[in-house]
């Protein structure tokens, strides 16, 4: 009987490369046993087939490290599930540093594994050059050993993922391309291919180089771009025997292993090359592009040195394979802001075979249930602004990526292209007082103002500890500037916005028009979607104020939950500007610059001004612990207050004072401490719930309530002043990891290193701990709240007196 492509399926999978065929096997294995699979040409012929195909567990985040250890169990399941050999070669990864700040990294990785349970250990040079003898080892400091990392067949894996799809009733059609994708009311109804249409309710977009132009058929942003990547082959040399390890010598740009007796030398060069729409046509089956010896030479005298057998080694070939980057290098998954129904698991950024067992899972989760299976919201597929999806942009940043591959992650390090996208009211003006910009969501935005020289990016204390000092003591002292003008803020209309926002929102919504409200956003399980100020302006008038990356995803997810309601919600952020003024002289300069009316107004108030002139509304509250207020007003004016504002004596202050008065003050935020994960309760924000509930995911938060969950938040103060830690640093008691760092910085009021914390089991205010920076343990002590003013009173007096 032939192969008939069906009328009707639940779920059509696009794309035949590792994230289609994992994504299939586990719907399948989920019980959609009607999905399809849709490949144009031939299973794995796009990037999947010329993978290197490597897959090392840690990752930089837990989940992150969670779904690719997912991959390896998958794979090894596989086997004996459907008798397919995946051709899993276990010989482990070698990480070598040949500079000090190289061997910070990759200790502060080895601390990492430590904490998600992956055995990894510290060697010599000595010992590194023993596990890799054809290794030059003269340059090397140190290197990290992981002894369970290894490598799969591409095709194998694919084929064992078909094979257990097929087995639970999933179809794959070969040489069917896409040629259109239906939707009707902004959700999809179906495909239309060169076999016909499929009617479906959702799509798997697993395309792969082809996904933004696939993407675009659904009317939906894939901001991903195709570069050109090249690896070495070389015939049989002598040295190799057996399997080696993978050798990663990431000074060099380059990654090593043995290939059928001889060696496969990798790289990601400092800038790629992108390819342009349209050169890897319908037609790009099994293809490569051109060798390109000129633009892989730097990266051929680099492999010469780590490794001299190549000077007599007879080459086989320079693999150039077009690899798929996104804007920020991790890939995107789940279901787009544009198009319900279409999902992304796409952008794979080279690392599609050691992801695709748990990507695909998530996805297939994603699908099934209406969320993935952990938090994986640094994947989130509604995450770009639309900005980054322009081609020139992609073309700029996309070579970048490539290059970032290897990067050492400094702390507060930027990338240099597709910049200034976006600009704040104010940009000019902070220019001009030295902002060193940092982007968020195409936003430039100042970390810290005064700089003099282009930072110079280290472990150890940043050339900007003193400029931001300075900052924070204008907050405490005398006043200062924080601008939020590029957080997401989303106009509630209507006469149902009351109880829309009671549906959707945890916190207590119903206050009368003049209140600000702080709430948690949840999903049925109870966790966070998002958390959220809303301004009640009128009965049937809220705006709501949310993460500057958070627009495009809270927008849709609103938007979603707003079938019934007579509501209208619109974005309006970039109508607005807005500015913090905050310190104990900020009620002197309001009252200076025409709005002494604002220091009557009280705590989660918000009302009406005018500043020099200009209409504002200020809502009383602080993100940083000092009394102030939250200034919006139209972005026009921005300009004209800002600079009343400062004539008066405020200064600037950027992100960077603001991330360290916000962890001094214990407030939790999306993306650190709070995650899809975790309920309020386990956050101590469970008092800004309502506990009758009528809210989406009360029943699951009063579940939890009932089980006696509790906070697991926690700050920690650092004995040596001279510490630095990042974030997702171990925190051991008594030689235990009992939890991890979430949010850390310098408090200058406190006057020590600070951070927040996610514990597990129970640790005692006062406990002596500590933190493991990079494999060298700093003793800190816990604090079970706030570090700076615990009872608030510096924000939350009554009227504001003058100063």
């Amino acid at each position: 009987m032939p192969n008939t492509l069906p009328s009707h399926a639940s779920v059509v999978v696009i794309g035949g490369g590792i994230m289609g065929c994992s994504t299939l096997y586990h719907l399948a294995k989920m019980g959609v046993s009607d999905a399809i699979l849709l490949e144009r040409n031939a299973l794995t012929s796009g990037t999947t087939w010329h993978s290197a195909a490597q897959v090392r567990a840690l990752r930089h985040s837990r989940n992150l490290t969670r779904m690719i250890q997912y991959s390896v169990d998958l794979y090894a399941q596989l086997e004996a599930e459907t008798g397919q050999s995946v051709g899993w070669i276990q010989k482990g990864s070698l990480s070598i540093a040949t500079t000090p700040d190289r061997l910070t990294h990759v200790k502060r990785q080895e601390a990492l594994a430590h904490a998600y349970g992956i055995e990894v250990a510290s060697i010599s040079a000595g010992e590194a050059k023993e596990r890799w003898p054809l290794m030059n080892a003269n340059d090397v400091l140190g290197a990290v050993w992981s002894p369970d990392d290894g490598r799969v067949s591409p095709s194998d894996v694919c084929a064992a993922l078909v094979k257990g799809a097929k087995g639970l009733g999933a179809k794959i059609f070969e040489r069917t391309g896409v040629t259109g994708i239906l939707s009707e009311n902004g959700r999809i109804t179906g495909v239309e291919t060169t076999q016909g249409t499929v009617m479906c309710d959702a799509i798997a977009l697993c395309t792969g180089l082809w996904s933004r132009e696939a993407g675009a058929m659904a009317g939906a942003e894939v901001p991903a771009l195709a570069c050109e990547h090249f690896y070495l082959l070389t015939k049989p040399i002598d040295g190799i025997v057996g399997n080696t390890p993978t050798l990663s010598d990431h000074d060099s740009h380059l990654y090593i292993r043995d290939d059928s007796g001889g060696l496969l030398v990798g790289c990601f060069e400092p800038m790629g090359k992108p390819i342009k729409p349209g050169v890897l046509d319908k037609g790009f089956e099994f293809g490569l592009l051109g060798e390109d010896w000129d633009h892989f030479e730097p990266m051929m005298e680099l492999a010469l040195h780590r490794l001299p057998a190549l000077e007599t080694a007879e080459v086989k070939m320079l693999l150039n394979g077009p690899e798929s980057f996104t804007p920020d290098g991790t890939f995107m998954l789940g279901e787009t802001a544009e198009t319900k129904g279409l999902f992304l698991g796409c952008g794979m950024n080279s690392v599609g075979l050691a992801s695709g067992g748990g990507a695909g899972m998530n996805l297939a989760h994603a699908i099934v249930h209406g969320h993935t299976a952990y938090d994986l919201g640094e994947a989130d597929a509604k995450r770009f602004a639309p900005v980054f999806n322009s081609l020139d942009h992609l073309m700029a940043r996309a070579p970048e990526i490539l290059g970032t591959h290897y990067d050492i992650a400094y702390p507060g390090k930027q990338l240099k292209t597709a910049r200034n996208l976006r600009v704040l009211p104010l940009d000019c003006e902070y220019r001009t007082a030295g902002a060193h910009m940092g982007q968020f969501y195409g936003w430039e935005r100042p970390l810290y103002f005064g700089k003099t020289a282009e930072p110079k990016m280290t472990f150890e204390r940043p050339d900007w500890f003193e400029n931001v000092a300075r900052e924070v003591k204008a907050a405490h002292e005398a006043a200062a500037i924080f601008d939020a003008s590029s957080f997401g803020k989303i106009e509630v209309n209507g006469p149902d916005a009351e109880a829309f926002l009671l549906h959707t929102c945890a916190g207590h919504m119903a206050r009368a028009p003049g209140s600000v409200i702080y709430s948690a956003v949840l999903n049925a399980r109870g966790t966070f979607e998002s958390d959220i100020t809303a301004q009640r302006i009128a009965q049937d008038h809220y705006r709501l104020f949310v993460g500057t990356a958070a627009i495009k995803r809270d927008l849709a997810w609103f938007q979603s939950h707003a079938d019934g309601f007579d509501v209208n919600l619109t974005d309006s952020t970039e109508d607005y500007a807005v500015l913090g003024l905050m310190g104990p002289e900020a009620a002197r300069i309001v009252a200076d610059c025409g709005a002494p009316e604002l220091n009557e107004l009280g705590y989660f108030k918000v009302g009406p001004a005018h500043i020099a002139g200009k209409h504002v509304r200020a809502a009383r509250m602080s993100y940083v612990g000092e009394a102030g207020w939250e200034i919006t007003m139209k972005s026009e004016n921005a300009a004209a207050i800002y600079a009343a504002l400062t004539a008066a004596g405020a200064v600037p202050a950027g992100m960077f004072a603001q991330s360290s008065m916000r962890i001094e003050k214990g407030f939790c935020a999306m993306g650190h401490e709070l995650d899809s994960d975790v309920s309020p309760i386990e956050v101590g924000l469970d008092f800004a719930t309502r506990k009758k509930g009528g809210f989406i995911g009360a029943e699951a938060l009063a579940e939890r309530r009932e089980e006696g969950a509790k906070s697991q938040v926690i700050s920690l103060v650092l004995d040596d002043e001279a510490a630095v830690p990042l974030g997702h640093e171990p925190i051991y008691l008594d030689g235990k990891i009992i939890g991890q760092t979430t949010s850390c910085a310098f408090g200058y009021r406190v006057g020590k290193p600070v951070a927040l914390a996610h514990h597990h089991g129970t640790v005692a205010h006062g406990a002596r701990v500590q933190v493991d920076i990079a494999r060298v343990f700093y003793d800190a002590t816990v604090v079970v709240g706030p570090l700076f003013d615990p009872d608030g009173s510096r924000m939350k007096t009554g009227a504001m007196s003058l100063v």
